[in-house]
């Protein structure tokens, strides 16, 4: 299994990658690897930034082993679940549009 960022960065302010093709392209360079490889990958929330936007982390597991990363993220999610503190998600949209 391995464990890798989900994203070079955090999410942008809605609509402000879609000016930048390229932006909107490495935004997703993490996570393609394992669909042209035909390898699971699921991602997971890891924290958040200090606007208040999620972070996220990614598992890619073997070939038909899926089982095993679900497995893990399911334990990940669990064993951090009092230390990610989600914030208002009215808040996070308003700052998301500033």
């Amino acid at each position: 299994m391995i464990l890798g960022p989900a994203a070079p960065t955090t999410a942008p302010k809605l609509g402000e990658s879609l000016g930048d093709p390229l932006k909107m392209y490495l935004g997703d360079i993490y996570t393609i690897s394992c669909n042209l490889a035909g390898l699971p990958g699921m991602t997971v929330p890891c924290g958040i930034d200090s606007k208040g936007l999620p972070i996220g982390v990614q598992l890619l597991g073997d070939c038909f082993q899926e089982k095993k990363i679900i497995r893990a993220a399911y334990t990940y999610e669990q064993s951090r679940q009092e230390k990610i503190i989600c914030p208002d998600m009215s808040e996070v949209l308003e700052k998301a549009v500033e």
